[in-house]
């Protein structure tokens, strides 16, 4: 840890990365690639398939910062399936674009975004679009305080203008100054990089633990140190917990 110690306790506000971090996107993605795998007679592991949609993704939002999440996917998808010389119906392409609704959430989501909802204001800071977040929240059980999204935005994280627009709408809408914001989320490249330029306090959730590799996600040329780390949500809720002598 840094920043003296900081404590849980400290704060008021979580704010969340969704995918990645209480939706398991990694599993989704794969999923929803078996089609285009399976047509193009592909024998490739999760990992290299998933590294694959992580740089194609990152180029894309590069590319197209205010185009809608889930035709971005789509369009992601036909990278895909032209770096890897697979002829598909343009049909697929969207529905990977929509496969967002079917991503599983991680097992442990629910029930510690229940809990931590007792203690702190709930917000989303998220790169999909607001109808494929919808259908995730309806998996997650529990209501924000707020959802921010690249939809809202126009650019996609790991940009600047992400955090910034999260930060003034919890300044002029919550009364929430950066310094009581705990910013909670797997992904170094789209989140920990940026919150830390932001001057915010980080937890990381190592979703991928143990694992070599950055999966979907890039890993970025300097590592951030973070605030606190945990491998789980309900390691983040048995630490919140132990803070406050419960």
């Amino acid at each position: 840890m840094n920043r003296q110690q900081a404590k849980l306790t400290d704060f008021k506000a979580l704010t969340f990365d969704c995918y990645g971090t209480l939706i398991d996107w990694e599993t989704g993605i794969w999923n929803a690639l078996q089609p285009l795998l399976s047509e193009g007679r592909l024998t490739m592991g999760r990992d290299e398939t998933l590294e694959l949609f992580g740089r194609l993704e990152t180029e894309q939002e590069l590319q197209t910062p205010s185009l809608r999440y889930s035709t971005l996917l789509a369009a992601v998808h036909a990278r895909i399936a032209k770096v890897l010389g697979v002829r598909v119906s343009p049909d697929l392409h969207e529905r990977f674009g929509g496969s967002v609704s079917d991503w599983p959430p991680f097992p442990d989501s629910a029930e510690a975004l229940g809990y931590l909802k007792k203690h702190y204001k709930l917000i989303i800071l998220s790169n999909v679009d607001r109808t494929s977040f919808a259908a995730s929240n309806r998996k997650l059980g529990v209501n924000f305080d707020a959802v921010y999204t690249a939809e809202d935005v126009g650019s996609y994280k790991p940009d600047p203008r992400n955090f910034t627009y999260m930060l003034d709408h919890l300044r002029d809408d919550f009364g929430i100054a950066p310094s009581e914001v705990l910013h909670v989320a797997q992904s170094l490249h789209h989140d920990h990089v940026p919150a830390t330029k932001a001057g915010l306090a980080r937890a990381w959730i190592d979703r991928r633990s143990g694992q070599a590799g950055g999966g979907a996600t890039p890993i970025p040329a300097n590592i951030p140190t973070v605030d606190f780390m945990f491998t789980s949500l309900a390691e983040f809720d048995d630490a919140h917990r132990a803070a406050i002598g419960g």
